[in-house]
């Protein structure tokens, strides 16, 4: 059911969940003070209690509600990415709801660089916002995604395909050295560089990878199952029920389940979620992807090698 943002904002102020677009994917929004409407997120999604969710600002003194941390480089790093694809781990007060921080001491804050997600958040204050599909499917980055796994029922504002479609990079604060739990678009690279300091590209252990969420649980995964390929050359014929996608190589044969990106990884990632999606539509039984080359190539591919690897059959 597509709705406006005035009646989205409406129906999250009354404690119900809407599905909202960002720049990353689409996500499903509600009050993030308002318990019962959090916990219809988890049953929506069918999502683990322990996976704990982020919270979506759309001002930064919104921020002040949910953790007392203040280090010098958070209002740097806010002023450089926000809006944008960047979620920040900080320390939560006592006030934060538990259910959303999955009973961590650490909370995840972000803003959305989406003028429809924005003009909602003005309207409620922040909402808790995980991806807007059932919980371990591939993230919903057009609104007829979501329609597939939840009906037509649930209201969805439709802000048309994302721009960036890969969720955001989440960056550990919390600690001594500022981490990346998650990649995305905003790499370590980019931290270091404006900041001059060291950032850790993983976690250093179980206890630091549960305060993001898409570390711990089964995720992006389409029906199909997706493989990568051996080598280009063993691939001597394409079959019907099998999706072939290339980066930066263009086979001879051309056809509808062979899908080539000629060195563009920003619109891989865009597409990765809808091409996992229209194969399942299709009734195709593999996914065969060309395996990626140097992450220096481009700053989007350690966040595509990070979801491609996540949804790899094993």
């Amino acid at each position: 059911m597509i709705v406006s943002a005035q009646k989205a904002a409406e129906l999250i102020r009354e404690g119900q969940v809407v599905a909202i677009p960002t720049e990353t994917v689409y996500g499903l929004a509600a009050d993030a003070t308002n318990i019962q409407a959090v916990r219809h997120i988890f049953e929506l999604k069918g999502r683990p209690p322990d996976n704990p969710l982020i919270v979506h600002v759309a001002e930064i003194n919104q921020v002040a509600s949910f953790t007392d941390d203040r280090p010098d480089i958070l209002f740097k790093l806010i002023d450089r990415f926000w809006p944008g694809p960047l979620t920040f781990v900080l320390s939560k007060k006592a006030s934060v709801l538990d259910i959303i921080t999955a009973g961590l001491d650490t909370v995840a804050l972000r803003m959305p660089d989406h003028p429809k997600a924005l003009s909602v958040i003005k309207k409620t204050g922040p909402v808790a916002a995980p991806s807007a599909n059932r919980s371990g499917r591939p993230s919903p980055t057009r609104p007829e995604h979501i329609t597939l796994d939840f009906g037509d029922d649930l209201p969805v504002i439709d802000g048309g395909p994302c721009s960036i479609g890969l969720e955001s990079t989440v960056l550990d604060l919390s600690g001594y050295i500022p981490t990346i739990l998650r990649p995305g678009k905003i790499t370590a690279d980019q931290i270091e560089d404006m900041l001059d300091i060291k950032v850790l590209r993983e976690p250093a252990g179980e206890n630091q990878i549960r305060r993001s969420p898409g570390t711990r649980y089964s995720h992006y995964k389409p029906n199909a199952s997706v493989s990568w390929m051996s080598s280009i050359e063993s691939i001597r014929s394409y079959q019907p029920d099998t999706l072939y996608i290339f980066h930066t190589q263009s086979p001879k044969i051309t056809d509808d389940n062979i899908i080539t990106f000629e060195g563009n990884y920003l619109d891989f990632a865009k597409s990765l979620y809808d091409l996992y999606r229209t194969a399942d539509k299709r009734n195709y039984k593999k996914i065969f992807i060309e395996p990626l080359p140097d992450t220096t190539l481009s700053p989007i591919i350690p966040a595509l090698l990070n979801r491609i690897q996540r949804s790899v059959s094993h």
